[in-house]
Order: structure tokens, then sequence, then C-alpha cells
């Protein structure tokens, strides 16, 4: 029998199917879409946070409603997937411990400090920019509530995307302060927002696998040559300098050569020795702790509403 469900799983496979929560799946399928969906939302969860800082130091009352809808939305984000993620047989509080625990990550670009207004614009032109580079191939993958979440999701991250830019449009059409705010901003952010698709291909644990499973479908360096030719043209029509000297069309290729990214930085802040990754999780515990009574209440209620139901059926 294992032989067939083998089969047949790699036949889904082989033919760009979905497989769905009923089928039958490898334990290695499963085990890595609970890994990558899990820290998937807690990316988004997380990344709730850097942004949520500016909310109450927005410039005007148009900015403020506008964040507050964007971070509104990473919160639905993280539902989604978490749910996406339930449908593989492991609970949220299951995820929820793993990230408080440290043995799921999130994106390594959250542990980093918003400093100026300009950084809010940042994040959602470059740091959404590469998420949505990433996210459009997952919207392809081979599990289906995942490809399925990730189509809206998708959607909304090109909204949040534009979003930014045209704030940092503002900004650099401003005082010659408001512009100086944006470079300095870029400057931070370029490299972190490079990092997010992850180590070369050579170096990543999990890369080979996911995507012979389809899960994945473009690679790490491929992806990342993708945001750099896409962002570059953007960022000479802001009137900004992206912080690489090596960074140089090659008409030969037909892309943009750029400059060594620093992996030691990278490892030190996935490892939890970036800027602010203990501020990023000791938050998040708290905010747990401190929702447990939401929690208690949402189940005390939903368990009292069961009883009703239950009494009004066996009177009737």
């Amino acid at each position: 029998m294992a032989l067939q469900d083998q089969a047949e799983f790699d036949a889904v496979i082989a033919a760009d199917d979905k497989i769905e929560p009923t089928d039958w799946m490898p334990d290695g399928y499963r085990k890595t879409l609970i890994r990558q969906i899990g820290q998937h939302a807690h990316s988004e969860i997380i990344g709730m946070q850097p942004e949520g800082n500016w909310i109450s130091r927005a410039p005007t009352l148009h900015r403020k409603a506008i964040l507050i809808a964007k971070v509104q939305d990473e919160g639905g984000h993280g539902l989604y997937l978490y749910s996406a993620a339930e449908t593989l047989g492991v609970t949220r509080d299951q995820l929820v411990a793993a990230l408080h625990a440290g043995s799921h990550k999130y994106s390594s670009i959250f542990n980093y400090p918003t400093l100026n207004w300009a950084d809010i614009g940042t994040i959602g032109w470059l740091v959404d920019g590469a998420a949505i580079t990433n996210q459009v191939m997952l919207s392809r993958s081979s599990y289906g509530p995942y490809s399925r979440a990730m189509v809206r999701i998708c959607k909304e991250e090109s909204f949040h995307q534009r979003q930014g830019y045209e704030l940092l449009i503002r900004l650099c059409e401003g005082s010659s302060e408001q512009k100086a705010m944006s470079q300095d901003s870029i400057d931070r952010w370029w490299w972190p927002a490079l990092m997010m698709f992850g180590p070369h291909d050579s170096d990543s644990t999990h890369s080979a696998e996911s995507t012979a499973w389809k899960i994945k479908r473009v690679s790490n360096d491929d992806l990342r040559q993708q945001f750099v030719d896409a962002t570059v043209p953007q960022a000479d029509y802001l009137g900004l300098h992206i912080p690489d000297p090596d960074l140089v069309w090659n008409e030969e290729r037909g892309h943009y050569d750029f400059g060594p990214i620093d992996w030691e930085e990278f490892w030190q802040v996935v490892k939890g020795n970036g800027p602010l990754n203990r501020e990023r999780l000791d938050h998040k515990r708290a905010a747990w702790d401190d929702g447990a009574w939401v929690r208690e209440a949402a189940v005390a209620h939903a368990e009292k509403q069961a009883a009703r139901e239950f009494e009004s059926r066996r009177t009737a």
C-alpha cells in the first residue's frame, strides 16, 4: 500500500496538480510544509512589530489610517497561514510554542529597527517587494491550502509594496531633509532585503528537497536576481542610490551584477544575535501571555454554546 501511495503522490507532483489535506503524503513532505508554512506565518505576525511601532507617530491621520490597515493585513496573513498549517495536523498552539521556544524561525529582516518614518516606506517597497518576488512562486506550490492562501496574500502584499513606494515618492519630492532620510533608510535596509531570499542554494539545507516536491519553484539566487533587476530602476526613479559599489548592469547577462552579501551577519541574525531578536520574541511572548484570558474566554463561550445546542436538540 505504501508503494502505491508513494506512486500516486509522485504522479500528482509530476503532473503539477495539488496535494490536498486528505491525500497521502510522505512524512518528510508534511514536516517540511509545517516548518515552512509555520515560519512564514510567524514572519507575518512578528513583522507587525516594526511597523506597529510607528502607528502612534505617523505624521498625518491619513498615513496613520494606511499604516493601521497594513498592520491589520499582516495579522490576517498570519492567520491564513496558521490555518493552512493546521490542515497538516499541527495545532496553532504547537506552532506558537515552537516560535516562542526558538525551534521555529521567522524572517531575519524583522529583527532590524525602524529608525525613521521613511523606514515605513522602505519596508513596503523593499521588504514587501522581496516578499512578493518569493511568494508569487509559492502561489504555485504543490500543496493546495498553501497555494490558495498565497493568492490572496500576494494581492495584498502587492498593494503594500505600491503604498510604500508612493510614500517614498512623496518624501523624495519633498525637502532635502526628507530625501536624505529616505536615502538613510535605503542604506540600512538594502542588504537585509537581499538576505530575505535565504542563503546561496548550495548552502541551503532544504532547497533541493522543497524544489523536488515543488513546494518552491525557483532557487534563492534566481529570486534574488529577479528582485535586484526589478528594484534598481525604481531606485533610479526616486533619485536614491543603492548602497552597493559593485552594482552594474551586465549587458552580456542581461542582469545587474551586485556585490557580495555579508553572510556572517545573516547567520548571526538567524541564530538570534540580530539587533532586535530578543526584543521581538519577548514582545511576542508577552502579548501571548497577556491575551491568555481572551483565548480562555473564547473557548468557554464556544463550549457553552455547544452545550446549549446539544440540550436544545436533546429536548426537541
